[in-house]
C-alpha cells in the first residue's frame, strides 16, 4: 500500500504517524498519508518564510514555474484523476475534468499580467502611486469535495503574486494533494510550495503560526468562524469560502422538459457535495407535479457506483460522517411529514452510497430546508406568489448562489438581482466564469476567489508618495 509523504522545504518527508485513507465506494484502504507533527508544520512555515524574498523578487521565475506546473499536471492527469476518484468517490471522467481545470488555472496565471501600478498624481511637484506588494507566507486549507482544483485556485494566484505557500488538505482526501506535492517538488524553489497533512489540529497550528500572513480556506461555516476568531490575535488576512444553501426558483412559464436535466445536475453533481449546488428548489404550484415527476424519473435511472466504473454517474458520499448526516436529515424530514418521492435509502452493500432523493411536503423550520445537506437530497417546495418565493430564498443565513428558471430572461435577471447571493444565475446553475470573482454573502464567506478581486487578496497595497524638489 502506497505511503504519501509531506513536502517541506523542497524535500519529501515521512512522519511518525500515518493516516489510512479509505475508498468511499468500497471502504477499503487505498493509501496512507503522513500526518505532520507540530514541528513539521513549523518547519514548513519557516521554509516558506526563508524562500519568500527571492521568490517575490523574480516574477519571470514565477511565470515559468506556473507554466511548468500546468504541463506536469497534464502529463500525469490520469494518475491524479484516478487517485481523486479513489479517495473522494467522483467518477473519473469528472475528476479528469478537475485536473484539466487545475492545469488551465496554472496556465492562466502563468500568462496573467499583474495590474499596473495606479498613478494618482504625476506632475512637477509630486508623484503618488499605488503598488501591490506580496503578503508573505500564505496558508491554504482545502476541503474534501473537489480537492485539487480548490487548492490550485488558491495556490496559483498566491504564488503568481509573489507569496510562498503552505497547503493543508482535508484529512478525508489528502492523497491527491500529497501526490501533487511529489509531482511539483522540483518545479518550485525549495520552500515556495509546502504541503502538510493531518487533522484539524494541524490546520489550527498552521493558521495560528505568527509567520503566516494570510489564510485562504474553503470549508464549513463552523471551521471558518474558528479561523476568523483565531486570526484576530495576529490580525491575519482571511479569505473564507464557506457553505451555501442555494435556492433555485422555477417560475410559472418555465419549460420543464428543457430544464429538468439541468436542475437535476445542478443539485446532484458530485452527489450534492458542492458548496453552490442547488439545495432548495422552489417551484410555481402550476409546475410542481410535472417537475417533481421529471426529477424522480431522472433520479431513478441514475447509475450509482465506484468512480472507477465508466458507467457510474454518481459516486458515494466521501466519508461516513457525511453519509450519517444526510441519513439523519432525511429521517428528520420524514418525522416532520415529508413525502419522499424516490430514494431516501442507503443501498445494500459496502460504501457510503445514498440514493438520489426527491422530497416534498416540508418548508422552512425543517433542518433539510434550513441547513446545508451537502448530499444527494433535494427538497422541492411549491409557491403561488413569486414575491413569497424570493422572501423564502433570502430567509437564510447563507448567501452563496441562487438561480432563476424562466422563458422570460429579462424577468429572470430582474429577480436574480434581488436574491441574496454572490453568484446569481438565470437558466443555469453551477457555471463559474473563469475571470469572475467567487464569493458569498452573509455566512457563505468573506472575500473573493478568482478574478481581479480574488487576486488582490494576495497582495497588500502600498502608496508611494514622492515629493519632487
Amino acid at each position: 500500500m502506497t505511503h504519501y509523504a509531506l513536502l517541506i522545504d523542497g524535500q519529501l518527508q515521512t512522519a511518525e504517524h500515518l493516516d489510512e485513507v479509505l475508498d468511499p465506494a468500497t471502504e477499503q484502504v487505498v493509501g496512507y498519508a503522513a500526518r505532520a507533527s507540530e514541528a513539521q508544520v513549523d518547519a514548513a512555515v519557516e521554509a516558506a518564510q526563508r524562500a519568500f524574498a527571492a521568490w517575490a523578487a523574480d516574477p519571470q521565475a514565477r511565470r515559468h514555474a506556473l507554466a511548468l506546473a500546468a504541463a506536469i499536471l497534464r502529463e500525469n492527469s490520469q494518475q491524479i484523476a484516478e487517485l481523486i476518484s479513489l479517495e473522494q468517490g467522483r467518477p473519473v471522467r469528472f475528476t479528469l475534468g478537475e485536473v484539466a481545470g487545475a492545469a488551465a488555472t496554472f496556465d492562466h496565471y502563468a500568462s496573467f499580467e499583474t495590474p499596473p501600478a495606479e498613478v494618482l498624481r504625476d506632475d512637477e511637484q509630486r508623484l503618488v502611486r499605488i503598488e501591490r506588494r506580496p503578503l508573505g507566507v500564505v496558508a491554504a486549507i482545502t476541503p474534501w469535495n473537489v480537492p485539487i482544483i480548490l487548492l490550485v485556485l488558491k495556490l496559483a494566484p498566491a504564488l503568481h503574486a509573489g507569496n510562498t505557500l503552505v497547503a493543508k488538505p482535508s484529512e478525508h482526501t489528502p492523497l491527491s494533494t500529497l501526490l501533487l506535492g511529489h509531482l511539483l517538488k522540483d518545479v518550485f524553489p525549495a520552500g515556495v510550495l509546502n504541503i502538510v497533512a493531518g487533522d484539524g489540529a494541524i490546520g489550527e497550528r498552521l493558521s495560528r503560526h505568527p509567520q503566516v500572513r494570510h489564510i485562504t480556506f474553503t470549508g464549513s461555516v463552523a471551521t471558518g468562524k474558528n479561523l476568523y476568531a483565531g486570526a484576530a490575535d495576529d490580525l491575519k488576512r482571511l479569505t473564507l469560502e464557506l457553505g451555501g444553501n442555494d435556492a433555485a426558483l422555477v417560475l410559472a412559464d418555465a419549460d420543464i422538459p428543457a430544464i429538468a436535466e439541468s436542475l437535476f445536475w445542478g443539485a446532484f453533481w458530485n452527489s450534492g457535495q458542492v458548496c453552490f449546488a442547488i439545495k432548495r428548489l422552489y417551484v410555481h404550484q402550476s409546475l410542481f407535479e410535472p417537475l417533481v415527476a421529471a426529477l424522480v424519473a431522472r433520479a431513478e435511472k441514475t447509475r450509482l457506483g465506484s468512480g472507477l466504473d465508466p458507467d457510474t454517474e454518481l459516486g458515494p458520499l466521501t466519508n461516513r460522517q457525511q453519509l450519517e448526516r444526510v441519513k439523519a436529515l432525511v429521517a428528520d424530514a420524514r418525522a416532520h411529514g415529508a413525502v419522499v418521492h424516490t430514494g431516501g435509502t442507503q443501498p445494500d452493500g459496502p460504501g457510503y452510497f445514498f440514493a438520489p432523493t426527491i422530497v416534498s411536503g416540508i418548508a422552512a423550520g425543517v433542518a433539510l430546508v434550513d441547513e446545508e445537506q451537502f448530499g444527494p437530497v433535494l427538497p422541492v417546495i411549491a409557491f403561488d406568489d413569486v414575491e413569497d418565493a424570493i422572501r423564502q430564498a433570502n430567509a437564510s443565513p447563507f448567501g452563496l448562489g441562487a438561480s432563476v428558471w424562466t422563458r422570460d430572461v429579462a424577468r429572470g435577471e430582474a429577480i436574480a438581482r434581488r436574491l441574496d447571493a454572490g453568484l446569481a444565475w438565470v437558466n443555469q446553475h453551477l457555471d463559474v466564469h473563469p475571470g469572475a470573482p467567487k464569493g458569498g454573502y452573509k455566512w457563505s464567506g468573506l472575500g473573493y476567489e478568482g478574478g481581479l478581486r480574488g487576486y488582490d487578496a494576495f497582495s497588500d497595497l502600498q502608496v508611494i508618495n514622492i515629493a519632487r524638489r
